[in-house]
């Protein structure tokens, strides 16, 4: 007992405190240059750093404001809502996956479509939401940009469609795939049309989303330094067994291979719409 107290000591408790201190103070670490910036600096710069110009994902709401006109836009066919015709169950239920994506992102699906003005000159606009479940194309998301395009090919619109995306939903399987093929056809007939379609691709802008719409712009404009295409550079260097050349998979060197037309800066990109419509 006598050696039990000898070789026994009582910790003191630590006392935690928390204070306005200890949360966020408004400073991060650039994800590009790793200087250290201000928050209110990105919200003053388009999500952009002052420092690098590197370009951190902007909500749909900003994205909106920045490309259309003040008070032109109009949301449209907000009464699609998602199912889960599957039943899907990995970790969780796809539905309780859905609920949390809507409680997150405050929209009920993974894009934002309408119409506005653009300098004055109206055009269809389609948005896709990375908040969103990663920006994933299920049935929603290809009936949402499905529509639009067949709206904007009815009124003779020119079409602008902001992808921000992972892929097609896994969660929805061959119905996601299917989006692939009925964005695309839409397309085609606005393309007949002789309408315009421009496609602005941000990061990352990745797999079936690449695959279809997102590289069928009569004009093609990407962000500048977004990862852009079908698997990520990891899996491809994985399955081809062999080291990708520098930067690949990004804006810079898409554009230098020719599958962009040209890398807008966020603060240029309306400037570049109204210029190509």
């Amino acid at each position: 007992m006598g050696l039990m107290k000898l070789f026994t000591r009582q910790k003191p408790k630590i006392k935690s405190e928390s204070s306005k201190g200890d949360g966020f103070n408004g400073w991060i670490k650039c994800s590009g240059c790793e200087e250290t910036i201000h928050n209110s600096e990105l919200v003053q710069n388009l999500n952009c750093c002052s420092k690098c110009d590197y370009h951190y994902r902007l909500p749909v709401e900003e994205r909106v404001n920045l490309i259309a006109d003040d008070g032109t836009f109009v949301e449209m066919f907000q009464d699609i809502k998602a199912v889960d015709p599957l039943n899907f169950v990995d970790s969780e239920k796809y539905t309780d996956r859905i609920a949390r994506a809507q409680k997150r992102s405050k929209r009920e699906e993974g894009a934002l479509v309408g119409v506005c003005e653009i300098d004055g000159r109206k055009a269809a606009l389609g948005i896709m939401d990375f908040n969103y479940m990663g920006g994933s194309m299920g049935s929603v998301v290809g009936e949402l940009l499905t529509r639009i395009t067949e709206h904007a090919t009815a009124e003779n619109l020119p079409l602008i469609i902001v992808s921000a995306s992972g892929g097609a939903r896994m969660q929805e399987s061959t119905l996601s795939l299917m989006q692939m093929a009925k964005t695309s056809a839409a397309l085609a007939k606005h393309s007949e049309a002789s309408l315009p379609f421009i496609s602005v691709l941000t990061n990352p802008t990745m797999g079936g989303v690449t695959a279809s719409f997102a590289s069928l712009g009569d004009v093609i404009i990407a962000e500048p330094k977004a990862l852009i295409g079908f698997a990520g550079p990891r899996v491809v260097e994985q399955t081809i067994q062999h080291k990708l050349p520098e930067g690949a998979q990004k804006s810079e060197f898409l554009l230098e291979k020719g599958q962009v037309d040209c890398i807008a800066p966020r603060r240029e990109l309306k400037q570049k719409l109204a210029y190509f419509i």
